[in-house]
């Protein structure tokens, strides 16, 4: 195929609005992911099933994102980046209004796989379209406002999760974030001017050289761990926060995670800090401080928990934000399909996390829980040693 790049048009904003709108686009295309972890055991209960079980079909979106992610690393030069990202949005708004009627588990987890594959579609391809519209010196900063905006639909997702279901029922809070998930579609609509494509050489070989690199190779695996314990830890700390000795009511569940205002307040500054000390180093610091908070986990005290909650949220949306911010700026013209390799690997983490840690969970307890977990962090810190900031895109794919 010849190749052909049509000029992209940037955000139509100054930058620091650009930023904001980017951040705001974030957080309304993934607002569905997290928030409904926040009412987990308000859902195992109506559903009268296991945390393991509950928690799997909660997650299972993650496998629809990972399923997304590969076709869009495949399909990215045949997308426009505007359409896709407004299409998906405006389709994401189904599944959510379906899942408003309460239907059948297996239902329930079918639905929460076709939210998945909306979500990593209109994520990947916004990525995608900030790193072919925003000036060279703006990516890195552009990137981190995007996984800021995931951070704060983390927190206020989660907020307004557990409030709406604890005042108006479970019913309303899917309602209500269905209209939130057509907001999002109307502001990528208003928000994104025109439309960007990039079009280059053959995808499928595009992928094969990203295969090639180690780097990327080792930044693929980082994802998959730090979803996978990202996942693993919010998913099922709902039950420790939720039981003696904490019993935390499910409002007071929805207040724990006021902890992740830090991670709102520092994310932004991963790309500078890349910049300065390289990802690979901004990354293994990032999961060191992940692993103290897990650690301090084990001590069954809410101030403890609280802490160690902040701290792990912290250190993995830092490490997500560099690793993000990498991917982007190593792989070329391939970032398209880099970009969608990435989010497959990150997204079938989480899935993976949900089901070993839900299962370790149900049958040893959270200590053991932790030391899975530990490891995970552990294995993403030595495979962070492989990245280097030199490692540049093979002439064929700048």
């Amino acid at each position: 195929m010849t190749s052909a790049v049509e000029t992209a048009p940037r955000i139509a904003a100054p930058p620091v609005a650009r930023l904001i709108a980017i951040g705001v686009i974030s957080f309304l295309t993934l607002v569905d992911l997290f928030a409904t972890q926040a009412i987990l055991p308000s859902l195992a209960a109506a559903y009268r099933v296991s945390p393991g079980l509950m928690g799997s079909a909660v997650n299972l979106c993650t496998m629809g994102m990972a399923i997304s992610g590969l076709g869009v690393a495949l399909l990215n030069h045949r997308i426009g980046r505007r359409k896709g990202v407004v299409l998906s949005l405006a389709l994401l708004t189904f599944p959510t209004l379906l899942l408003a009627t309460m239907p059948t588990l297996p239902w329930f987890a079918a639905l929460r796989l076709a939210q998945g594959v909306f979500m990593s579609a209109a994520f990947s391809l916004t990525i995608t379209y900030i790193a072919e519209t925003a000036s060279p010196h703006l990516i890195s900063a552009a990137l981190a406002a995007y996984v800021t905006g995931n951070v704060a639909s983390n927190l206020f997702g989660r907020l307004m999760s557990a409030a709406i279901a604890d005042h108006l029922g479970l019913s309303a809070n899917f309602l209500i974030f269905a209209g939130l998930n057509l907001a999002g579609a109307t502001l990528a609509f208003v928000l994104l001017s025109g439309e960007a494509m990039y079009r280059t050489g053959t995808t499928q070989a595009n992928i094969l050289v990203l295969f090639r690199r180690r780097s990327l190779n080792a930044t693929f695996a980082i994802g998959f761990l730090i979803l996978f314990v990202f996942i693993g830890t919010f998913t099922y700390v709902n039950f420790l926060l939720t039981r003696p000795p904490l019993d935390l009511s499910a409002m007071q569940l929805g207040f724990v995670y006021l902890i992740f205002i830090p991670s709102v307040i520092i994310t932004p500054f991963a790309g500078f800090a890349s910049t300065r000390l390289g990802a690979g180093t901004v990354i293994i610091l990032s999961l060191l401080v992940a692993l103290l908070g897990l650690t301090a986990s084990l001590v069954p005290n809410l101030t403890f928990v609280l802490g160690a909650m902040a701290l792990l949220a912290a250190g993995t949306f830092f490490a997500q934000a560099a690793a993000t911010g990498y991917v982007s700026r190593s792989a070329g013209a391939a970032r398209g399909s880099a970009g969608g390799v990435y989010l497959a690997s990150y997204y079938s983490g989480g899935l993976v996390g949900s089901i070993v840690i839900g299962q370790v969970f149900d049958h040893f307890g959270w200590t053991a829980a932790v030391i899975v977990l530990g490891a995970a962090l552990t294995a993403a810190c030595l495979l962070a040693a492989f990245m280097t900031e030199n490692d540049s895109a093979p002439a064929s794919q700048r």
